[in-house]
């Protein structure tokens, strides 16, 4: 497919657009910042500019939308909602306008509570919860969802928005054996994470996934940041939260049953795993 990639110069970016690469696709990379490649592969575009983001994705079999202020915090609130909703609504428009075929987009496990400084509702927790943005960050992704709903009723296009987890690079792994003395450290989103290579492999899956609607798919990996069973972590540090099913060892609380199923999703990669190879 010839796909375009924005925020393809990012953490997650880099890994999806090689990933895609790597499987046989024609990928550009549209973002603000170069990614190093070579002439054509690259383009620097502002997708607050909705002129911009027509002429790029023209011809696109299909838009992996990862562009964006990536976390709270790195701009003023409403800078961040500004450029994340609008630059959202000017890809979302730009796929209608020149009959995209696919649109899979980076949502963020924040619409879900985060940071859990109010317990959650329960867990694991799943895409049945009810959002609760805290930022103008989660709230722009959440506004994301909205407009992929919109945008899907009115012309049919399949919308994949993935609700990535802390993601983590293979040298970020050196930092998990600090956290084991602490629950309460990554309390902020019940100990989860995801391998940045699972995220390149969920985007690769939602485009050819058997999708007709708007979706949500949680993305995180398969277990914790801690070696402590994961109902153990619940009761001590969350014991008013109920277990809404059964839950067996380092089990993730970040339910990724949605996107096994929509997707076919299987994380590749555990922080023990990478640790132990890293020696």
């Amino acid at each position: 497919m010839r796909i375009i990639v924005t925020g393809g110069s990012g953490k997650a970016g880099r890994w999806t657009v090689q990933d895609l690469r790597d499987h046989g696709h024609d990928v550009l990379n549209v973002d603000v910042r170069h990614d190093g490649s070579d002439f054509g592969l690259c383009v620097l575009a502002d997708l607050t500019d909705p002129g911009q983001a027509i002429e790029l994705t023209a011809g696109a079999d299909a838009i992996v939308h990862l562009a964006a202020i990536p976390a709270p915090g790195l701009r003023s609130p409403a800078e961040t909602f500004r450029i994340n909703a609008l630059s959202t609504y000017n890809v979302f428009a730009a796929a209608e306008l020149n009959r995209v075929g696919r649109v899979v987009w980076a949502s963020s496990e924040t619409v879900l509570g985060l940071p859990f400084d109010t317990p959650p509702l329960f867990a694991p927790i799943d895409e049945s919860i009810e959002p609760r943005p805290e930022t103008s960050y989660s709230l722009s992704k959440l506004v994301g969802e909205t407009l992929a709903g919109q945008f899907n009723r009115r012309t049919g296009i399949p919308f994949v928005g993935l609700r990535i987890s802390n993601i983590m690079e293979p040298p970020d792994y050196a930092q998990f054996p600090t956290w084991q003395d602490d629950p309460a450290i990554r309390r902020w989103n019940l100990w989860g994470y995801v391998d940045v290579r699972d995220v390149a492999q969920a985007v690769r899956l939602a485009l050819t996934a058997d999708v007709r609607g708007a979706e949500v798919c949680i993305v995180a990996a398969d277990d914790t940041v801690m070696l402590r069973p994961s109902a153990e972590l619940l009761a001590e540090v969350f014991p008013a939260v109920p277990l809404r099913g059964p839950v067996t060892g380092r089990q993730t609380l970040l339910s990724i049953d949605k996107a096994r199923t929509l997707l076919g999703y299987v994380p590749e990669h555990r922080w023990q795993d990478e640790l132990q190879a890293a020696r």
